[in-house]
C-alpha cells in the first residue's frame, strides 16, 4: 500500500506553481544576460569609434608633418615690383606654403592653405603650384575640413644667428626671402569637454632656403 502511494507521488511531476516559478527565474536570468551583453557591446562600439577617431587624427598629423618637411622655398615673379620672391605666408591662425607632398597624391607641386576657424575647425585648401603666386587661385576655391574638432595656432622658428633660434608669430616669405626652419602647430579642441586635450606638432623644414635667392637676415 505504501509503495503504491510512493509510485503515484513520483509520477505526479511538477505543479503549476513550480512551472511558473521556473519560467519567472529563467526570464530574469535571460534579462540580466541580455543587459550585460548590450552593455559590453555598447562599450566596445564606443571604444572602437574613439580609436578610429584617434587614428584619423594621427594620420592627419603625420600627413601635415610630411607636407611641412617637404616644403621648400618656391619662388614666383611679381609683375608689379618686377622681382622674384619666395612664397610662404604665415600668421598665428593661417599658413600658406608650397610642398612636394599632396594628400591627393597629385603629380607636381602643391600649394597648401591652412586656416584655423573657431567654429568649423582647421580648414584646408589645395591647389597646384605653378610659377605664379597661388593666392589668386586660393580665393576661388572652397576649403575642406581637415580637423573639424580642432582650432590651430601656428608659430615659426627663425635661425637668427648660428647660435640663436627664436619663435615668431608671423612669417612673410616675400620679405624674408626664405622659409622658417620649423613650424609649430598647436591644435586645441573646440569642445570644452573634449578629453583628448591639446595636440602639439613641431615639423622641421628641410629646404628652407632658395638656391639662388639670398635670405634676409635682419629683424623685420
Amino acid at each position: 500500500m505504501a509503495s503504491a502511494a510512493k509510485r503515484r507521488a513520483k509520477a505526479r511531476g511538477f505543479t503549476l506553481l513550480e512551472v511558473l516559478l521556473s519560467l519567472a527565474l529563467t526570464a530574469i536570468l535571460l534579462g540580466l544576460l541580455s543587459a550585460g551583453t548590450y552593455s559590453v557591446v555598447s562599450d566596445w562600439q564606443r571604444q572602437t569609434a574613439t580609436l578610429d577617431h584617434r587614428l584619423d587624427e594621427a594620420l592627419v598629423l603625420l600627413q601635415l608633418e610630411r607636407a611641412l618637411f617637404a616644403a621648400f622655398a618656391h619662388s614666383y615673379v611679381d609683375t608689379e615690383r618686377l622681382a622674384r620672391f619666395v612664397y610662404f605666408q604665415g600668421s598665428a591662425h593661417e599658413l600658406r606654403f608650397v610642398s612636394a607632398v599632396s594628400p591627393e597624391r597629385r603629380v607636381g607641386l602643391t600649394a597648401w592653405r591652412l586656416v584655423a576657424d573657431t567654429e568649423r575647425g582647421l580648414q584646408l585648401t589645395l591647389t597646384p603650384a605653378f610659377g605664379d603666386n597661388p593666392d589668386t587661385r586660393f580665393a576661388l576655391l572652397d576649403a575642406q575640413a581637415l580637423l573639424p574638432g580642432y582650432t590651430a595656432e601656428f608659430r615659426y622658428l627663425w635661425q637668427r644667428t648660428p647660435q640663436e633660434k627664436i619663435w615668431l608669430d608671423t612669417w612673410d616669405g616675400a620679405e624674408r626671402q626664405s622659409l622658417p626652419i620649423a613650424v609649430q602647430v598647436i591644435l586645441t579642441p573646440l569642445a570644452a569637454n573634449d578629453t583628448a586635450g591639446r595636440l602639439d606638432l613641431v615639423a622641421p623644414i628641410k629646404s628652407y632656403r632658395h638656391r639662388e635667392i639670398e635670405p634676409v637676415q635682419k629683424v623685420l
